[in-house]
């Protein structure tokens, strides 16, 4: 499996228009942070978990040429807003499959009615099938997807759960049965928008005690903003099996 971080910022990436903190003005492009979206490839299969507004972007940073389905947390603009340019893959490919719980489903359904109505559709809309998750795992090709219900803030989103990786983002919450579902991990990948707490994000220590507490081999923190600091500096007090991950980053997983 290789994975891909395709965008590691929080709702407004890095910089953040207008800002004039130091970490907007860096020049280090590990300090440069489009939404927050992972590309997951797996024996000749894509799957791209979130679809953000930078999703254009993203496909183009990494060369992208197929995409087999998109998976969804939850319908915040920052993981959604990308729907239409699915166009480029569904026009090329056909039909692209979709997965999502029943809200975000509707939301999707309520944001782009002409991509997914049945009468007189505009012609140029991408052609998405539609499948509904819950809490049980599910396939995507050969691939077994196990979804974790996580609270973020007072809304309840999904992270998933994929062989030995598993990706956690706009968590605030995650309950003790849930948290069954991340042990005997390699990699987590898991939210840590800044080192101070958050009512809807888990901030650095919170974080933290999630690592501690299922003890993955490997983790990475993501859906950063720029409070957090900078990249460089943040990744000096990081525990050693702890990194701060950045738009880009390829990891390999034999």
């Amino acid at each position: 499996m290789k994975i891909t971080f395709l965008g590691t910022g929080t709702s407004q990436g890095i910089p953040v228009i207008g800002c004039d903190h130091e970490v907007c003005l860096s020049d280090d492009p590990k300090d440069k942070r489009l939404r927050s979206s992972l590309l997951l490839e797996s024996d000749g299969v894509c799957i791209v978990i979130d679809c953000g507004p930078d999703f254009r972007q993203q496909m183009l940073n990494v060369r992208a040429t197929k995409l087999d389905a998109i998976i969804f947390t939850h319908n915040h603009a920052d993981h959604t807003a990308g729907l239409d340019d699915t166009r480029a893959f569904t026009q090329k490919f056909g039909v692209l499959p979709i997965y999502a719980k029943d809200d975000v489903i509707k939301d999707l359904k309520a944001r782009y009615n002409y991509i997914f109505t049945t009468k007189n559709k505009y012609l140029g809309a991408p052609e998405l099938e539609i499948h509904k998750m819950d809490n049980n795992p599910f396939l995507v090709h050969d691939l077994v997807i196990t979804p974790i219900e996580v609270d973020h803030g007072k809304l309840k989103i999904f992270g998933f759960r994929f062989h030995n990786v598993a990706y956690i983002t706009d968590a605030s919450h995650i309950s003790d049965k849930e948290m069954k579902k991340l042990y005997g991990l390699d990699l987590l990948i898991i939210n840590a928008l800044r080192k101070e707490p958050h009512p809807t994000h888990f901030g650095l220590q919170q974080a933290l005690e999630v690592i501690e507490k299922v003890k993955p081999k490997k983790a990475y923190l993501t859906h950063i903003s720029y409070k957090f600091g900078f990249h460089k500096e943040v990744s000096k007090i990081l525990p050693e099996n702890v990194f701060l991950a950045y738009d880009g980053l390829v990891v390999d997983l034999k």
